[in-house]
């Protein structure tokens, strides 16, 4: 086997490199806001060249592109776990339910993508509506499973947009506000996993009640990390909070 020649950098290294840059990326685009992050600031704390930044990615708004895309990929990938773990005899309301309730205690224990969203909403419509139109495989099975959920229950409505927005404001309360969520149950002398539990709660009732799901089908976790799958992709060791 020939030797490696010096300088140069194998495929495994480079893509480790491009990843702990897009990790970085990812933490200063959630904890500082895209517009002041640089690519200077990235390479300082990813420990590698402002030139290789450039080489991998070209521009900071194509790093952004590359996370988002990304996080498109993971978030298919999490949705089939989920619905590989719910019995698929069950009728529509269940399914519903159970989609949402995981749903939510994945985004509240890794909320990295959620806060990356809300900034992106904050920086204008041409990184909102890249995450927005890669967002067909979430839109796409709740419209499939709200369909059969009307089919089966005509007499129960629900609006499927509401259940989506109740998503996003359960992730993104605890993500934005944690000092907040620590405080409504201080006098319980509560972990913030515990919070986090009893924030999950709350979504939990609204959600079983929308659905019609009988009390003993309610999910009664004794952590939020009962509720949240084995992350098997590269992805996962990005977005912990």
């Amino acid at each position: 086997m020939s030797a490696k020649k010096p300088g140069r950098r194998s495929a495994v290294d480079a893509e480790k490199t491009k990843q702990e840059i897009l990790r970085v990326a990812m933490q200063l685009f959630c904890e500082e806001g895209y517009d002041k992050v640089s690519l200077r600031s990235i390479s300082e704390i990813a420990n590698v060249s402002h030139s290789l930044i450039r080489h991998h990615f070209g521009s900071k708004e194509k790093i952004w592109h590359s996370i988002s895309d990304e996080l498109q990929v993971y978030m298919a990938s999490y949705i089939t776990e989920i619905l590989n773990n719910i019995e698929p005899e069950k009728q529509a309301n269940y399914k519903l339910y159970r989609f949402t309730t995981h749903l939510l205690a994945h985004m509240l224990v890794y909320n990295r993508p959620i806060q990356l969203l809300a900034d992106a909403v904050r920086q204008g419509d041409e990184l909102i509506e890249r995450f927005i139109n890669n967002a067909g495989n979430l839109q796409q099975l709740l419209s499939t499973l709200s369909t059969e959920f009307e089919q089966q229950f005509p007499d129960i409505p629900i609006n499927i947009s509401e259940v989506k927005w109740q998503i996003l404001i359960f992730a993104h309360g605890s993500a934005s506000l944690k000092p907040f969520l620590k405080e409504t149950w201080s006098d319980d002398n509560l972990d913030y996993e515990d919070c986090l539990l009893k924030h999950w709660a709350l979504f939990n009732n609204i959600m079983a009640n929308t659905f019609n799901i009988s009390p003993e089908q309610r999910l009664t976790p004794q952590s939020i990390y009962d509720l949240v799958y084995d992350l098997p992709f590269k992805l996962a060791q990005w977005h912990k909070h």
